[in-house]
Parts: C-alpha cells; structure tokens; sequence
C-alpha cells in the first residue's frame, strides 16, 4: 500500500535533502502528534490534484 503522503501537496521533493520530505512549516508540538499517529489523521493532509484547476476553467 502506498504512502498517503506520496498523494499530498505538500509533499515535495527537496534537492539539498535529497529526499521527499512535508513543506509544511510544522511547530513542534504539531510534529510530535504528526509523527505519533498516521498520516492520513494529518490535519494538513490535501490530496494532490493538478487537474483541479484546469476542470474550473
């Protein structure tokens, strides 16, 4: 199954990481709960959709 975050918007590949990481500006408090439960109970969580714009045009 895949990761849900690999579906979200602001999930974004960084070049000097290297690596797909969450753009989101996170508190540390905000991450603490992020990281103990699943991404999909992320209150951040926006599914990724790059026709949504075209379609209201």
């Amino acid at each position: 199954m895949a990761d849900p975050c690999e579906e979200c918007v602001h999930y974004d590949y960084d070049e000097e990481l290297e690596a797909f990481v969450c753009q989101m500006d996170l508190d540390e408090d905000e991450m603490a709960r992020f990281l103990s439960s699943s991404a999909s109970a992320c209150p951040f969580y926006r599914r990724g959709d790059d026709y949504a714009t075209a379609r209201r045009q």
